[in-house]
């Protein structure tokens, strides 16, 4: 018996796949083309082969921008996973007041991008900053934060100094952007914990009560194996939005100062694109950047098949 093809069911996604096409697919391939191209916004350029992708890998601020952005989601990734899954257990043994609480935590991922920003630019300000005058309460002394252009291993050890500067860490202004950012997305992988965690069935830990396990040892084989679905999710939508950051970095520091430390391989492509309109540059850089969001991704997937296995 033949089965009757119906044309309906894709006209209902033809929509989505037009948005998807012209805003997805295309760029891709148009920033593909024009990675071979000497291309500006003035006008089209001449076809040059590779030689942006050889301007690129001899470039010494491609590559600072590319470190820049690994001490960043090094640092963020598991910051955001830990900070995440310790706010959402304590969430979820809240018996009163939920609701409130979940909006509070999400109301900084809602909040414009833009606003957030400067207000803890803001609060990072050298003199008048809100995080200086708490910091003094305590007897530190005030940070220059965005204005501080040396790494924070280096400022907690200073014999680090000999070392080669990618080894001193990210710059105090790029920690800064770190600790908002961090702040910024809590309140999102909180609420997507906290579902995972309520899907678990109370009778594992029932069981293991019985067992004698305390709460530790509840914690390391009930929990984290069963919401190790929602930590994959979370590890790699938060990888992928690390390498993304840009507005943090375009509205709380001056171009990515200080020198260079807070530039991020995106606003790099922004500023080789959109300020020195090298359209053809700027796109094989972000080329390079979707290889290796890509490569991570599908490496992220393999390992949560295997653990998962």
């Amino acid at each position: 018996m033949k089965t009757k093809w119906k044309i309906t069911p894709y006209l209902f996604l033809l929509p989505a796949l037009i948005i998807i096409v012209a805003f997805r697919l295309i760029p891709i391939v148009m920033s593909f083309i024009l990675s071979f191209f000497d291309w500006s916004l003035q006008g089209t350029g001449k076809f040059i082969g590779l030689t942006n992708y050889a301007t690129m890998i001899k470039d010494p601020v491609f590559w600072q921008s590319m470190g820049n952005t690994f001490w960043l989601v090094v640092i963020l990734v598991p910051a955001t996973i830990v900070l995440s899954l310790f706010f959402a257990v304590l969430l979820n043994k809240i018996k009163y007041f939920k609701s409130m609480f979940r909006m509070v935590y999400f109301m900084p991922f809602v909040t414009s991008l833009v606003a957030v920003s400067i207000v803890w630019k803001l609060m990072f300000n050298e003199q008048t900053g809100l995080i200086n005058t708490f910091l003094g309460y305590v007897g530190i002394a005030p940070q220059a934060w965005l204005a501080e252009y040396r790494g924070i291993f280096v400022l907690m050890f200073p014999q680090l100094e000999s070392l080669p500067r990618f080894f001193h860490g990210p710059s105090q202004a790029l920690f800064a952007i770190i600790i908002m950012t961090v702040w910024k997305g809590l309140g999102y992988n909180t609420i997507i914990y906290l579902a995972g965690l309520q899907n678990i069935s109370k009778t594992y830990y029932e069981a293991a009560e019985v067992d004698g396990a305390g709460k530790l040892r509840q914690f390391w084989n009930i929990t984290v194996p069963l919401i190790s679905p929602t930590t994959f999710y979370v590890l790699i939508m938060t990888t992928i939005t690390s390498f993304q950051t840009f507005s943090q970095v375009y509205l709380m520091t001056n171009k990515g100062g200080p020198l260079n430390t807070t530039k991020l391989i995106v606003y790099y492509i922004y500023e080789r694109g959109f300020d020195l309109l090298e359209m053809g540059y700027a796109s094989a850089v972000a080329l390079a950047l979707f290889i290796i969001i890509l490569m991570l991704t599908i490496f992220q997937r393999k390992m949560e098949k295997h653990v998962n296995y």
